[in-house]
């Protein structure tokens, strides 16, 4: 609803109109709707939100979507949107960015946001170190609540998160944590010492992300402490940006027990191409496959024309041909889809391509012959002709373990020669399994009929 009223305002150019809704929208709501425009309705919608805002929405996009709004900024809005993001969000961006326009945007920052940034982007990739905040509320265990409640008041506005505070000794040694819930509930007069929890998990700097990551998940924690290797506590990880992580492992670990790991870069920019590229582009993407099908279905032609003999002979063997061809691409569509999902979610490994493939084989004949069957009865009741039902139902068995066969081969070929399969796969399946769908109907029809030619 948000997304079409946006789109109203743009086409009517009321940008006036479109400000107030944007001010009184949920930020939720904008970001999902954000998502489904184009690169340019989605630089309108930026420049017309309020600061606060468009920063929270800003740290919450896909960094490609980041890098696409940046390219729009002028230099002093791009400095000045990297200069106030979250410490973590910030590298991530910055790790995504081309090394010259990085260096540029750090050299920009203020000395402490640029001090901060270089100490995270100092740590390896893909480690705890890289993806904390260095944003958090440290307190001191001789502290009273009153006291330590009044610091929290007092930098709660510029910390990730407050749910978690942290108690540390002079030299940043980690000695405790406490929950916002327990400060709170605590007498003003009481001591930290004596509420905090001396058990505190941590993480070193040089964890690995996705590990640090399933401490959180599994202790479910807000947030967990990271320290160097002298124990100083340095940073947090919270919990977005966890699951964050957890997502991005998640989705490598799928690619790559697929043997996809290498692709996953290609995959993201064709996509982008066929969703929001130029005319010319989808269409260099998309014709080529198109006028595979063109040809395929010529060759149809003139394999129906071949057969002329038969269908002036028979005329009733015509009305099957679409039967024959439909539930065919049917069971191609299906078998496809089949593979590209259990490819994505993990349940198909192509390097053990064979025993989903043979299962899927199956699959298609036990479909097909049940298909078949129910079809050729129908047939001999209907036309009254039992051996065109026996044409109709063993073409049936046929076309459709064929289809299901190319649901899988067709796809897993074209990853493996690193083709957009995307595109690719659904007019491929069609030309290959209508030519040779054709040629086994008329095959059978000869076979069973040709006392009747």
């Amino acid at each position: 609803m948000l997304r079409e009223m946006i789109l109203t305002h743009i086409k009517s150019k009321d940008m006036e109109n479109l400000k107030i809704l944007l001010g009184t929208a949920e930020e939720l709501e904008i970001l999902d709707a954000f998502y489904d425009l184009t690169s340019e309705e989605q630089v309108i919608v930026f420049r017309l939100l309020s600061k606060d805002p468009a920063l929270r929405i800003f740290e919450e996009l896909d960094t490609d979507e980041q890098q696409n709004l940046l390219r729009s900024f002028t230099d002093e809005r791009a400095i000045e949107f990297v200069n106030e993001m979250a410490p973590d969000d910030r590298v991530k961006l910055l790790d995504e960015l081309p090394a010259g326009v990085a260096k540029k945007l750090i050299n920009s920052l203020s000395a402490e946001e640029r001090e901060v940034t270089n100490v995270l982007m100092g740590y390896e990739p893909e480690t705890a170190g890289r993806i904390m905040t260095t944003e958090y509320i440290a307190l001191q265990r001789d502290m009273t609540t009153a006291q330590a409640l009044e610091k929290v008041r007092s930098q709660a506005k510029d910390m990730e998160t407050v749910y978690a505070l942290y108690i540390t000794d002079s030299a940043k040694k980690l000695l405790g944590v406490l929950s916002l819930k327990d400060l709170v509930c605590a007498d003003a007069t009481t001591k930290i010492e004596d509420i905090m929890s001396k058990k505190s998990i941590s993480v070193t700097t040089d964890t690995d992300q996705e590990k640090a990551a399933r401490t959180l998940q599994e202790l479910d924690l807000l947030a967990v402490p990271v320290v160097d290797r002298e124990e100083r506590m340095v940073g947090i990880i919270t919990i977005d940006d966890a699951v964050d992580v957890l997502e991005e492992e998640a989705t490598e670990d799928i690619y790559d027990a697929a043997g996809l790991a290498d692709i996953t870069g290609n995959e993201a920019g064709r996509s982008e191409i066929l969703v929001r590229g130029s005319l010319w582009k989808i269409w260099r993407v998309r014709l080529p496959f198109l006028l595979i099908t063109l040809v395929a279905a010529m060759f149809a032609g003139a394999i129906i024309e071949g057969f002329e003999e038969a269908l002036e002979s028979i005329a009733v063997v015509a009305i099957f041909i679409p039967l024959i061809m439909d539930m065919g691409g049917n069971v191609g569509t299906q078998s496809s889809t089949v593979f590209a999902r259990g490819v994505v979610l993990g349940h198909i490994n192509v390097k053990s391509f064979l025993k989903p493939f043979i299962k899927e084989i199956g699959i298609g004949l036990s479909m097909g012959m049940l298909i078949g069957i129910v079809a050729g009865l129908i047939t001999s009741i209907w036309q009254g002709i039992p051996m065109l039902g026996v044409a109709v139902g063993l073409s049936l068995v046929a076309t459709m373990t064929l289809a299901a066969l190319l649901g899988f081969l067709v796809p897993f070929v074209l990853i493996k020669f690193n083709v957009d399969q995307a595109a690719g796969s659904a007019p491929i399946i069609t030309s290959i399994k209508d030519i040779v769908g054709l040629v086994i109907y008329f095959m059978f029809v000869s076979t069973f009929l040709g006392h009747m030619l």
